[in-house]
């Protein structure tokens, strides 16, 4: 191993353990104090809940962990958005489980909250997999209410998903496991079947104040909507628990009886190792974003047996095409190629940027995927696409609307993989989140913006600096270094791989030696959803 290959190796691993410190405090929720008080009340945590639920020893993969991460800091924070969502197997079965954390303003919906728990049961939809809501939630955090009640990707959506998943055939069970009030009610209500566990849940339009200020009865919450009344008097719930594990076993035995239903048929063989070592990709990824590298040498750490074949490999070479099996399962790899190579025409092209022929060899082996039945991964380190006359003239714009038109109306599943850069047009050309991956990831020393930190350090100088002339005010040098060293670090912290994924903007930061943990498990999960939906990419420009 060279020295640079050491540097590198040990600048990943460092993100790698930050990750994971700031997981392991994520995972701490509101804290040991509100831990203790959960247990004081007879109450596991949300994590225990899905610790017990879901089969010990087999791979499990949690969504949005950094959701809100350094978000609400005026309103205390809202680690893991207040709710924790786990896709695992429950009695051989996937399933993801949606966990409201108590320890979390009592487990109260911040904006954030309904956007994770939008992005559970999207994931429910488009797979066909059970969800599974462990609820404990005081309803809506009222000082943020105007940021999640009213839109149509705010709370409410989520009963409409309800709806929807059963209209499906997705089958949904719901526990109530502490408090369930108001509008949020009918969550577990519009599952198939509920659970509510005796003394600790309780579940009501309005609780006892309100029922008093509203109509004047007295009522204790118990009598309101404690288990006995919902299960012997009002009928709204099916099963009365004794306790959290007796409403998690019996969750366990409901799903244990589930029937199967018809695969979607995606190719799997007997998975096989990568043969080249995958720690070896904590070397190969440079330090600094802005060098270059041989992405080959990434996707053999990748794939088993690092067996890969080539498409069209000689042409767009700014672009890896080809098949290959990731745990198995057969998959069509869209990468960016990092290095510097020579086109057909003998001319020197940048890696990282989508030129006119890579565009279209991309278009072309997304429709072959499609033929064929074979989910897509993308492997993301993209600038952006080529700019200047000579793109131009050679009709870059049609080119990359071509493969963008292409991936948008892809109907195989596609995952995407934050490798490094994602800037501009690219992030979106590579199946960024607004194209609907089934799962996206990052690796800690991606980075996703509209464009580099420099440069758009010096586009945002240059607009600040005619701001302050034009109310009179002189830029010496020593202001204007200023001016760029602020400008700089506050865009660089947007890039950060923690501000996408506390936004959702993407479903994790994942060590890189997870990502065939992730990609298998997507791909597993979207077999469950057969569909006979054409691919049609609409009309593009030749």
């Amino acid at each position: 191993m060279n020295l640079e290959h050491n540097k590198n190796e040990d600048h990943l691993k460092l993100m790698v353990a930050d990750v994971r410190r700031k997981l392991d405090r994520i995972a701490k929720g509101g804290g040991d104090k509100k831990i203790a008080k959960q247990h004081e009340q007879g109450k596991l945590t949300a994590r225990e809940r899905i610790a017990y639920l879901l089969d010990d020893k087999k791979p499990q993969i949690e969504i949005g962990a950094f959701a809100g991460y350094e978000m609400y800091q005026e309103h205390g924070g809202c680690p893991a958005g207040g709710v924790v969502v786990v896709m695992g197997y429950l009695r051989d079965q996937m399933v993801i489980v949606v966990a409201n954390d108590a320890t979390v303003k009592a487990g109260a919906w911040f904006p954030i909250t309904g956007k994770k728990n939008l992005r559970a049961q999207e994931i429910a939809l488009e797979n066909h997999i059970p969800i599974i809501y462990l609820v404990d939630s005081a309803g809506v955090y009222l000082p943020l209410q105007d940021e999640i009640f009213p839109d149509k990707e705010h709370f409410g959506r989520i009963f409409r998903n309800n709806a929807v998943l059963s209209s499906r055939g997705i089958p949904q069970i719901a526990a109530i496991m502490g408090s369930c009030v108001a509008g949020g009610a009918y969550l577990p209500i519009m599952s198939d079947e509920a659970l509510i566990v005796e003394k600790t849940g309780s579940i009501f339009l309005a609780g006892s104040y309100l029922v008093k200020a509203a109509i004047g009865e007295e009522v204790d919450n118990e009598t309101l909507g404690g288990a006995t009344t919902h299960c012997e008097i009002s009928g709204v719930t099916d099963y009365k628990s004794k306790d959290d594990k007796d409403a998690l076993d019996s969750i366990k035995n409901i799903v244990d009886k589930m029937g199967a239903k018809n695969k979607a048929g995606y190719n799997r063989s007997t998975p096989a190792p990568p043969a080249k070592d995958p720690e070896e990709i904590y070397g190969l990824m440079p330090s600094d974003g802005a060098k270059t590298y041989d992405t080959m040498e990434i996707i053999e750490r990748l794939v088993d047996d690092s067996a890969f074949e080539a498409y069209k490999e000689g042409y767009g070479q700014t672009l890896i095409t080809g098949y290959a099996r990731i745990d198995g399962w057969a998959v069509g790899i869209v990468a960016n190629n990092r290095k510097v190579v020579k086109s057909k025409k003998g001319e020197m092209q940048f890696g990282g940027v989508i030129y006119s022929d890579s565009a279209d060899k991309a278009a072309r082996f997304i429709a072959n995927c499609n033929q064929k039945k074979i989910p897509l991964v993308f492997l993301q380190d993209v600038t952006g696409f080529m700019v200047g006359k000579r793109s131009e003239h050679g009709g870059i714009i049609k080119d990359g609307a071509k493969m963008v038109n292409t991936m948008s109306n892809s109907v195989v599943p596609k995952f995407t993989v934050i490798m490094g850069n994602s800037y501009g047009a690219g992030n979106y050309a590579m199946c960024g989140k607004a194209y609907d991956p089934r799962l996206i990831v990052a690796w800690p020393n991606s980075r996703l913006a509209v464009m580099g930190g420099q440069q758009a350090a010096k586009v945002l100088l240059q607009i600040e600096k005619a701001r302050l002339k034009s109310q009179g005010q002189e830029i010496t040098d020593e202001v204007e270094k200023e001016l760029l060293d602020k400008i700089h670090n506050s865009y660089e912290a947007q890039t950060k791989p923690e501000y996408a994924a506390a936004r959702l903007w993407t479903d994790a930061i994942i060590d890189p030696l997870e990502t065939r943990r992730w990609i298998s498990m997507g791909i597993e999960a979207a077999d469950h959803a057969p569909s006979d939906e054409p691919f049609n990419p609409g009309v593009l420009q030749t």
